[in-house]
């Protein structure tokens, strides 16, 4: 990398050292072959995030940000599903063959929008079949925007929370969740019938590539194809 960089491990219990924030905990691994070594033991277990902290306006819309999935000591089978997607979402704003970080002010609102670094048609397809559950795991690994991810075919449940993992009583049925930059949620989707079901953002603008629409769509769009059982 040309600049320097950190690490920061968002939501987890950790020693302050390895919390990341450049010139604050530690300083920036610098470039030409800098190294910092992160070291912690996991004592919670859920949808976590990683990101820079340095530049983070860059860093973090340009791409250093990451997925941690902590499986719990003991598995909860409530919690456990057929299949399993995360989904890390960020926006980008391309000009004139150049892709630069996307904020929320003029001049610098996106016009890409990405699941997992993919637009929709070039993203995945989940397959599965009827009466299979699908444990979503929506990642607010964007830096800038709010983004209402929504799931066709029925509700799903919500079962944890910025990796903290609901009661059951505390469990409950939506069919659209907020996600904003930092935040998860865990959901449970049950595919009650075949065809072909989408996982998107309930705001249109996010749904193309540069407000054109490609086979139906663009941007932040999941087909989930669903056979009969």
């Amino acid at each position: 990398m040309p600049e320097t960089t950190t690490v920061h491990w968002h939501g987890l219990i950790l020693p302050n050292i390895m919390d990341g924030p450049a010139h604050i905990t530690q300083e920036p691994i610098a470039t030409g072959g800098g190294l910092y070594r992160y070291e912690f033991t996991a004592v919670q277990s859920g949808t976590y995030l990683y990101h820079s902290h340095d530049h983070v306006d860059r860093q973090q819309s340009l791409g250093l940000y990451g997925a941690i999935i902590i499986d719990p000591a003991t598995p909860d089978p409530s919690l456990e599903a057929d299949h399993e997607y995360d989904v890390l979402l960020q926006e980008w704003l391309r000009r004139e063959e150049l892709t630069y970080p996307a904020m929320p002010m003029d001049g610098a609102q996106p016009n890409y929008f990405t699941i997992n670094g993919r637009a929709y048609p070039a993203t995945d397809r989940i397959s599965m079949r009827v009466g299979e559950t699908l444990k979503v795991r929506f990642i607010g690994s964007n830096n800038g925007f709010i983004h209402p991810m929504h799931i066709h075919g029925g509700p799903f449940q919500v079962v944890a929370v910025d990796g903290n993992t609901l009661q059951p009583s505390a469990r409950y049925q939506a069919d659209t969740v907020n996600v904003g930059p930092g935040q998860r949620y865990d959901v449970i989707w049950l595919a009650r019938q075949p065809g072909k079901w989408l996982i998107h953002c309930h705001i249109g603008h996010h749904t193309t590539n540069n407000n054109v629409e490609t086979r139906g769509g663009g941007g932040l769009m999941v087909v989930i194809d669903v056979a009969p059982s």
